[in-house]
């Protein structure tokens, strides 16, 4: 469970893990099976006595729920999480476990990979923008750029070292050139691989010998596809 402030009135408790479901059910009435309330869902309920808006959303990976819980009633619904969860051995993961989990699963991060100096078909986000559509704010601009092509792509990497993580910032070079610029790292505990994201220069995505500068070293790194982990979202459906 991870605890994550919203608003000054709000608060985010993250449920997660493949016992989300049974430590959900135990502290609010209805049914939350998979069926009742699948991936994507969301609904008002009570989580002990405190009322809450609950959403079926992983930014993990592993089956999950957002629980928005309102300021005041927030110590009463993280007591009785807490002690519903004893039976699966609950307990508390921070932001760095999110950081690892999140790049497993190939999601990306608000003003870590996601600039507004990237359109978002550099950033790999053109399944969210339908140019058929009729004028919509921005739209102009997106038709100047794709016309000129991609300049950026943002990549997944495997970072061919297991003693540092990708740090954002770092340059990405091929031949004694820099062709682009880490934006995440993390290792993947899950999967046991060391990775990264980077906006490389368009023509440089399919080179080989690519290396980020990392603590002074440059360090071997391969595009590879983004998300090895549960690539199927099996587990967020389960």
């Amino acid at each position: 469970m991870q605890i994550r402030s919203l608003t000054n009135d709000w608060t985010i408790l993250v449920l997660a893990g493949p016992k989300s479901r049974d430590v959900l059910s135990a502290v609010s009435r209805g049914d939350w099976s998979a069926a009742a309330f699948p991936w994507l869902s969301v609904r008002e309920a009570y989580v002990g006595i405190a009322p809450a808006i609950v959403m079926a959303i992983s930014f993990s990976g592993e089956l999950a729920y957002e629980i928005h819980i309102p300021n005041a009633q927030l110590y009463a619904a993280y007591l009785a999480l807490r002690e519903a969860g004893r039976a699966h051995h609950l307990r508390l993961f921070r932001s760095r476990a999110i950081e690892s989990m999140r790049m497993e699963k190939g999601h990306l991060h608000w003003k870590s990979d996601i600039l507004t100096e990237f359109d978002p078909f550099e950033t790999g986000l053109e399944h969210f923008v339908k140019m058929d559509k009729p004028n919509f704010i921005g739209k102009a601009a997106l038709e100047v750029r794709q016309a000129k092509g991609l300049k950026k792509t943002l990549v997944s990497l495997r970072v061919d070292c297991t003693d540092r993580a990708a740090h954002a910032g770092a340059s990405v070079v091929l031949g004694g050139r820099v062709v682009g610029t880490v934006t995440s790292g993390e290792w993947g505990h899950r999967t046991g691989l060391n990775l990264a994201y980077a906006f490389l220069d368009a023509d440089a995505v399919n080179a080989k010998g690519l290396k980020a500068n990392l603590l002074g070293d440059p360090i071997s790194v391969t595009v590879m596809p983004a998300g090895p982990y549960d690539p199927g979202n099996t587990l967020v459906r389960m």
